[in-house]
């Protein structure tokens, strides 16, 4: 993988990808670069991690290595294929191994797209990109959400309450507009930190009980803001 690439056209904000792959720095990469792309991302560094998450969250797209460690990536496209609930959902396999056959095998799997390694980011944008678009995938994430008496508008990065506004922090701000895009899944305590040196995380937890005061009709016993244990904090909207 290599190369770097700004923001493309299409349909990133809102659609939730899931990476799979055994190597820590690519998938580490991925999620970097397609979070930029306006995606949101969870990663998987196996085919066992991969299958409890999609049984748990629904996913747009699936971007799964085919060389891993116990079941392959060919075997896990294979399950999604089979699997009812998740059969329509779109696989785009990555792989070491450049050969027609085994290309051929990706594709004969249900694969909807094949890329080797290494690639370019910007083809794996443009290939997700159009993926989605042939497929259609799901809705964005909408604009505004609701978290009982109040709504949070992603753009103006506004809450009100009860008709009300509420004054954020810039550090809120974002802080819930990562949380609501990223709404049902939980989100690691150190992506949410802007702050490179605060290694531990607790700037983001002052953040957090701050904003549970505005969201929250009891602080203490929060409904929307939710806390992952041994991960960080997930966003429960209406």
């Amino acid at each position: 993988m290599s190369g770097r690439s700004g923001p493309i056209a299409g349909p990133g904000e809102g659609r939730h990808l899931l990476v799979v792959d055994d190597d820590d720095r690519i998938r580490e990469l991925l999620k970097e670069f397609l979070s930029r792309e306006g995606y949101r991302v969870t990663g998987a560094a196996h085919s066992a991690a991969a299958r409890r998450l999609m049984e748990l969250i629904d996913f747009d797209l699936v971007v799964l290595d085919v060389m891993m460690p116990g079941e392959s990536g060919l075997e896990l496209t294979t399950w999604v294929r089979n699997k009812a609930e998740l059969s329509r959902t779109p696989v785009l396999l990555l792989t070491a191994r450049g050969d027609p056959d085994d290309r051929i095998e990706g594709l004969s799997r249900g694969a909807d797209d094949y890329m080797s390694k290494p690639f370019e980011p910007r083809e794996l944008a443009l290939r997700i990109d159009a993926i989605l678009r042939r497929t259609g995938g799901k809705p964005m994430t909408p604009r505004e959400i609701k978290l009982g008496p109040a709504t949070f508008d992603m753009e103006r990065l506004e809450l009100m309450r009860d008709g009300k506004p509420m004054r954020l922090t810039e550090a809120e701000a974002q802080l819930l507009k990562t949380l609501a895009i990223h709404a049902h899944s939980p989100v690691e305590r150190m992506t949410l930190s802007p702050d490179t040196a605060d290694i531990t995380g607790r700037a983001v937890d002052v953040q957090v009980t701050r904003l549970r005061r505005k969201l929250e009709t009891d602080p203490k016993n929060p409904r929307y803001l939710q806390t992952v244990r041994g991960v960080g904090y997930m966003l429960a909207p209406d």
